[in-house]
């Protein structure tokens, strides 16, 4: 599908990686404009529902990003969120989405540039995947 532009929703942890998306668009560093960004206080804060729910509601990919281990604002939110996404991809790769349509990264504040790659290197991935498996029978049934 050259034509397929993926649907990608980053959750992107308020005190480090949103900083990093905030000097991104400073610095006018591009990434694909198909990627919607929400805020959360904490990347550990991002339940495995919400990752379920983004898909059902036809995401083609989600992204997580937060502090790097060790600069969680909150402790131990980061380790929180490996853990929760290490049992989400197992319950995608059950469900036949595929563990690889979620990923986790950590981006800092200062790593405007790092976002910006991280952003399009998944976006990139994801279009090769092609559509959410959830919705593929309804995408092909249009062409």
């Amino acid at each position: 599908m050259p034509d397929f532009q993926p649907k990608i929703l980053a959750f992107a942890c308020n005190w480090c990686s949103y900083a990093g998306a905030d000097l991104a668009g400073i610095s006018r560093k591009q990434y694909p404009p198909n990627v919607r960004i929400i805020r959360v206080m904490c990347s550990g804060r991002v339940e495995p529902i919400f990752v379920l729910s983004a898909f059902e509601n036809g995401a083609d990919g989600v992204l997580i990003t937060g502090c790097h281990i060790g600069d969680c604002h909150y402790k131990f939110g980061n380790k929180n969120a490996e853990i929760m996404v290490k049992q989400a991809k197992e319950l995608l790769s059950t469900l036949g989405i595929g563990s690889e349509r979620l990923r986790l990264e950590w981006v800092s504040a200062s790593e405007g540039q790092r976002f910006s790659e991280v952003m399009t290197d998944f976006t990139e991935n994801v279009q090769k995947m092609g559509p959410n498996p959830m919705f593929a029978e309804t995408a092909e049934a249009k062409t």
